[in-house]
């Protein structure tokens, strides 16, 4: 397998790029988007706040939409990364995908695959801290019906692996997922706690020849596809928050589940929306991980993407924060800088929503003790309760965020 300094920006990752981009500036493609949009619009009926960050927004998730779509045919299967932010490709403009609350330290990519056809998935394991990898088997309703955590993954001893994937019985077979009638695609994350230093794992897929059907996608099918593809990611986005938007607001307690919606299994999630009622207001989030070995809380509007996550504390795991001395963390979420170094920063959005991710529990147990507690309060009411060392002047908020692009620019950069 050939090695890359970036395993994202593959030749095949660059090429269905560019090809999603001709297809999405179609007229055709246009004109439906022009009808998505109204229907969204119609459907949410955002506050003033949230109808500031729709066209953006909309246009990630429409392209989101149409990279995942053009990637759904399983007799011709490749491995593409979906929820980037905009990026450049030899000078050309590529919107970003973020869609469906997305983790901004995962990178996630999809497999089609096709319930009665075989495969191989060759990777190579990348460097990293937290080994949180997991390949999800997902029907068409994104529920999931297989999984392979990294952990259980047999690796040689250069971290080269395969996967096997077919509908046959596993029989103590390593590296093995059987398919199942329905099974549709693989969603794979790669977590990196780490942005500086992780990497995800290098992969690719081979599909069994003599498994392969006839029948390929023609170009007429492929443009149904993506129409389909962009109304179906403003429905779910809308339904999905609206399980948080139905919750009493500044609340965090609402926990997803991991079974279905395409959430992770070995994940816990807790979801809520915010309110500020002003620029000098914030929520004080005090968390507790309780044993496990990850924790992150990403800030996403109701369209569904994450706001400025490159050069703004958009959403911060345990890593990137600061630790109380009783083994909790602190957050502080707020449009003005609190002068606090664990900042959730909206974007200078006074609503949005919150999703809390804890995972890498001890034996995959998840901690009985494990909570959020949140609080509305002046910001400064809540500096005050905030550790003393925590406190962070201008000079290192600008430390903290250089650090932040710097580390996070490896994932746009071209081999």
């Amino acid at each position: 397998m050939k090695v890359v300094s970036n395993p994202i920006n593959s030749e095949a990752q660059i090429k269905h790029e560019l090809e999603a981009l001709e297809v999405f500036n179609l007229k055709e493609i246009q004109e439906h988007k022009e009808q998505v949009r109204s229907f969204w619009l119609d459907l949410v009926k955002p506050s003033e706040v949230m109808l500031s960050c729709f066209e953006n927004a909309f246009e990630e998730v429409m392209f989101g939409a149409t990279i995942w779509a053009l990637n759904q045919d399983p007799n011709y299967p490749k491995v593409i990364t979906i929820s980037r932010v905009p990026h450049e490709i030899n000078n050309q403009k590529i919107p970003g995908s973020r869609w469906g609350i997305d983790n901004p330290d995962s990178v996630y990519r999809v497999i089609p695959i096709g319930d009665s056809q075989s495969y191989v998935i060759r990777g190579k394991l990348g460097k990293q801290l937290f080994n949180e990898n997991h390949f999800t088997l997902w029907d068409e309703n994104m529920k999931t019906i297989g999984l392979l955590s990294g952990n259980n993954i047999a690796v040689d001893n250069d971290g080269s692996f395969e996967i096997f994937v077919d509908p046959n019985s596993s029989k103590g077979k390593k590296n093995h997922i059987q398919t199942s009638a329905g099974a549709k695609e693989f969603y794979i994350r790669d977590t990196m706690i780490d942005w500086l230093n992780d990497r995800p794992n290098l992969l690719d897929i081979e599909i069994i020849p003599s498994s392969r059907a006839d029948k390929k996608q023609d170009a007429k099918m492929r443009l149904e596809i993506v129409k389909n593809y962009m109304h179906k990611w403003a429905a779910n986005t809308t339904r999905w928050n609206q399980q948080a938007l139905s919750k009493p607001v500044n609340e965090f307690s609402f926990k997803i589940d991991r079974d279905t919606d395409g959430a992770l299994r070995n994940q816990v999630y807790l979801l809520g929306h915010f309110a500020l009622p002003s620029f000098d207001h914030c929520i004080k989030l005090d968390v507790f991980l309780d044993g496990a070995k990850y924790f992150i809380a990403p800030i996403t509007n109701i369209w569904g993407t994450t706001n400025n996550i490159v050069s703004k504390n958009g959403s911060l795991n345990n890593a990137q924060s600061k630790i109380n001395a009783d083994g909790t963390y602190t957050f502080i979420l707020s449009v003005n800088d609190p002068g606090n170094f664990n900042w959730l920063d909206p974007s200078n959005l006074t609503e949005g929503i919150l999703t809390l991710r804890w995972s890498g529990f001890p034996n995959e147990v998840v901690g009985k003790n494990l909570y959020v507690k949140s609080a509305l309060m002046l910001i400064s009411d809540a500096i005050k309760e905030v550790d003393e060392n925590h406190k962070t002047s201008s000079k290192e908020r600008e430390s903290q965020l250089k650090h932040r692009r710097e580390s996070y620019s490896w994932r746009t950069e071209l081999n």
